[in-house]
């Protein structure tokens, strides 16, 4: 019982549920990239690939924000916090993690999808865990963008290359993350302000945050509809009618503020995620549809 709880703490340092999040956005982008199912192996291998990428990036920062963690009532349960692993493992952990997704990916997918891999973990612990998250109230913003590289990642698998249709998916997801995030952050702000965090919502009023959030949802909507040429017109359809959907809500935000009411930003957030899933299946079915309805 209590190597299955160790176990499930070693699990639980490389953040699983957002690992599930970043691979919903890597295999539709491989099916759009060859317009059909990839090989199985190739799939699985580009898959586990990003699983330990994307571990050893979460784990790391895990160790580095331990202090973080222990002051915020949302984190403070991760194992770090808690001392259920001890630093020095946990960092090992995250290391190996990061050497086995360079080995596996760079064998089996391609160097070019290993050495994405290997930037997006550089890019979140180097820019935004050790960079920015302390210090910026940007951080989010730019280091969000470790986040975008699981799509750069799928389309390397596939092609050997980074084409345009990838660079817009990475744009989506690149615009996407600051209404996602900060609606969680205006949630849990004090939180943030606890551990002296500058998360936008910690330093600037909510007018200001919901406004920000507003813009950034429409260029990612504008973004999605920047696809259309590689993805079809009845994916361009879809991405409109999801698009709206998010943008209904982002607008009832500073309607909010403005009338004095409760924000109830979760709302947001929680769409957003199913907002992202609805708009990569869509991705992937319009990819495997026949040539006349691309």
């Amino acid at each position: 019982m209590a190597a299955l709880q160790v176990a499930r703490s070693y699990v639980a340092l490389t953040k699983p549920r957002i690992i599930e999040l970043l691979l919903v956005t890597t295999i539709p982008t491989m099916l759009l990239a060859g317009h059909r199912l990839p090989a199985p192996g190739l799939l699985a291998a580009t898959v586990a690939g990003g699983w330990l990428a994307a571990g050893s990036a979460n784990t790391i920062n895990c160790f580095l924000d331990r202090d973080i963690d222990a002051k915020m009532g949302r984190t403070r349960k991760r194992p770090l916090a808690t001392g259920a692993i001890r630093p020095g493992p946990a960092l090992a952990f995250g290391i190996a993690l990061g050497m086995a997704a360079t080995v596996l990916l760079g064998v089996l997918v391609n160097p070019l999808a290993a050495a994405l891999a290997d930037a997006a973990i550089l890019f979140y612990v180097l820019v935004y865990t050790l960079a920015l998250k302390r210090r910026s109230a940007s951080n989010i913003v730019i280091g969000g963008a470790a986040g975008c590289f699981p799509v750069l990642v799928g389309w390397a698998a596939v092609t050997g290359s980074v084409g345009l249709p990838a660079i817009i998916l990475f744009a989506v997801v690149f615009f996407w993350t600051p209404p996602h995030f900060w609606a969680l952050a205006m949630r849990f702000r004090a939180d943030y302000a606890a551990a002296e965090v500058p998360m936008l919502p910690v330093v600037a009023p909510a007018g200001t945050v919901v406004r920000k959030i507003l813009w950034y949802s429409y260029a990612m909507v504008g973004a999605t509809l920047a696809l259309t040429p590689y993805a079809g017109p009845v994916y361009a359809v879809c991405a409109l009618g999801l698009g709206g959907w998010f943008l209904a809500e982002a607008h009832r935000l500073p309607a909010r503020v403005r009338a004095g009411q409760e924000v109830r930003p979760m709302r947001l957030f929680h769409l957003s995620i199913t907002y992202l899933t609805l708009l990569f299946a869509v991705v992937a079915g319009t990819a495997l549809l026949p040539g006349g309805w691309r």
